[in-house]
C-alpha cells in the first residue's frame, strides 16, 4: 500500500500508538512488578510468579479448601462430588429401537402355534386319532397363512419374500427361517386339504383325488411335524442374534421359552377341539410345554441381571405374569379336566393365550431394552472390568 495515500497514514500512525503503549505498559511492569508478581488488590498473581517475587499465593490456590461447617456461614468448596446420572447425548438412546412393530409380535405367536399345531397333528395320525389330527392339520395351515401374512405385511411387498429365496444363508436366521416356512407352508397345506378327502366323490377325476390325498397327506403331515421344531424356534435364534441387550443376552432362553410356548398352545388346540378320549397326547404334550415355558420365563426374569429388568417392569412384566398364571392354570385344568369337556377346552383357551402373551412380552420386553441407553453401556461396563480384573 502506498505510504501517500490516507489510509496508509492512518494505519502508520495506528502503527506508532501501539508501539508506545507497549513502551509505557513495559516500564510501568519493571517498576511495579509484573501482574503475576504485583501486589494489591485486582491482580491476578499465580503460584509460580508468587513463588519466584517471595509473596504469598493470592489467592491461596495450592492450599486444600475450608470445609463448609453445618450450619454455620462462611464460603468454601463443597468437596463432595453430586451423584451422577446415568444419560446419553440429547437424551437419544444408544441402540436404535427395532422398527419392527405388532405384526412380528403376531408372527412369533402364529408360527409357534403352526409348529406345536402340526406335531399334535402328527400324533393324532400315528396313535389313531382322526379328531386330534384334523383339528392339528386344519390349524397348522391357518396359522402358517396368517404368519406368511404377519411376514410380508412387515416386509412391505410380497416381492421382497420371494427375494429372500433366492440365497440359502446358513449364518442368517433369517434365511434359514424363511426356508423353513418355505417347507412347513406347502408340507402343512397338503396334510389340511387331504381331511377333505372324505367329502369327494368316488368316481371319475374328483374321486382319484379321494384316493391319492390320504397317504399324501399321511406323508406331508410327517414332514410338517419333522419341520415343526426347527420353526417353532429359530424365531428365538433370530431375536436373540440381534444387538437389542435383553434378546442377545437371553440367547440360552429364548429358544427353549419360544419351543415350550409352541407345543402349549398346539396342546390347547387340541384340548378345545378334541373329543375327551382322543385328548390324550394333548394333555401331555401341555405339561411337556408348560415346563419349558415357565423355566425359560423365570430365567429371563431372574438370570440377566440389569438385562432382566425390561422383562419385569411396564407391559413387557404384565403381559409374561399373566402368561405365567394362564399356563400355570390351563395345565391344571388340562390335567383335571379328564372327564369334562368343558374344563379341558378352558384349559385349552388358556393355553393359547398364555402363548400370545409370552410372546407379546418377550417382544415388548427387548424393544424396552434398546429404548434405554442404560441396558447397553452398564453390561458393557462390567464386562470390561471384569476382563481387566481376570487380566490382573
Amino acid at each position: 500500500m502506498s505510504p501517500d495515500r490516507p489510509v496508509g497514514d492512518l494505519f502508520r500512525r495506528f502503527r506508532e500508538r501501539l508501539s508506545a503503549e507497549q513502551e509505557d505498559g513495559g516500564a510501568a511492569e519493571r517498576e511495579n512488578g509484573s501482574r503475576a508478581t504485583a501486589a494489591g488488590p485486582g491482580v491476578g498473581r499465580t503460584d509460580a510468579g508468587s513463588h519466584d517475587a517471595g509473596l504469598a499465593p493470592h489467592p491461596p490456590r495450592d492450599a486444600a479448601p475450608r470445609r463448609r461447617r453445618k450450619g454455620g456461614r462462611g464460603g468454601g468448596e463443597q468437596l463432595n462430588v453430586p451423584p451422577a446420572e446415568f444419560t446419553s447425548y440429547y437424551g437419544r438412546p444408544i441402540l436404535k429401537p427395532p422398527v419392527w412393530r405388532w405384526d412380528i409380535a403376531a408372527y412369533l405367536f402364529t408360527g409357534g402355534l403352526a409348529a406345536g399345531s402340526s406335531l399334535l397333528a402328527a400324533g393324532g395320525q400315528l396313535t389313531g386319532r382322526p379328531a386330534l389330527r384334523r383339528a392339528g392339520r386344519v390349524t397348522a395351515l391357518a396359522a402358517v397363512g396368517a404368519s406368511t401374512y404377519f411376514l410380508v405385511n412387515d416386509l412391505g411387498r410380497p416381492s421382497r419374500f420371494h427375494h429372500m429365496l433366492r440365497v440359502a444363508k446358513v449364518t442368517s436366521p433369517m434365511s434359514v427361517g424363511t426356508w423353513i416356512l418355505s417347507v412347513f407352508g406347502p408340507a402343512a397345506g397338503v396334510a389340511a386339504i387331504a381331511e377333505a378327502a372324505p367329502l369327494l366323490p368316488e368316481r371319475g377325476v374328483l374321486g382319484l383325488g379321494r384316493r391319492l390325498l390320504p397317504p399324501a397327506g399321511h406323508a406331508a403331515g410327517l414332514v410338517a411335524a419333522v419341520t415343526a421344531p426347527a420353526l417353532a424356534t429359530y424365531t428365538g435364534v433370530l431375536l436373540a442374534d440381534t444387538a437389542v441387550p435383553s434378546w442377545h443376552e437371553a440367547y440360552p432362553e429364548l429358544p427353549a421359552i419360544f419351543a415350550g410356548s409352541a407345543l402349549a398352545s398346539g396342546a390347547g388346540v387340541g384340548l378345545v377341539a378334541a373329543p375327551r378320549a382322543q385328548a390324550g397326547p394333548a394333555r401331555r404334550l401341555a405339561v411337556a410345554g408348560a415346563a419349558m415355558e415357565l423355566w425359560g420365563s423365570h430365567r429371563v426374569e431372574n438370570r440377566l441381571g440389569l438385562l432382566s429388568e425390561p422383562y419385569t417392569q411396564g407391559t413387557p412384566g404384565k403381559l409374561l405374569r399373566a402368561g405365567r398364571a394362564l399356563t400355570a392354570a390351563g395345565v391344571v385344568g388340562a390335567l383335571l379336566g379328564r372327564r369334562s369337556r368343558v374344563l379341558s377346552a378352558l384349559s385349552g383357551g388358556a393355553l393359547i393365550a398364555a402363548s400370545v402373551c409370552t410372546r407379546f412380552g418377550i417382544f415388548h420386553g427387548g424393544v424396552a431394552s434398546a429404548r434405554d441407553p442404560r441396558y447397553t453401556v452398564v453390561p458393557q461396563r462390567e464386562r470390561a472390568d471384569r476382563r481387566a480384573a481376570e487380566q490382573d
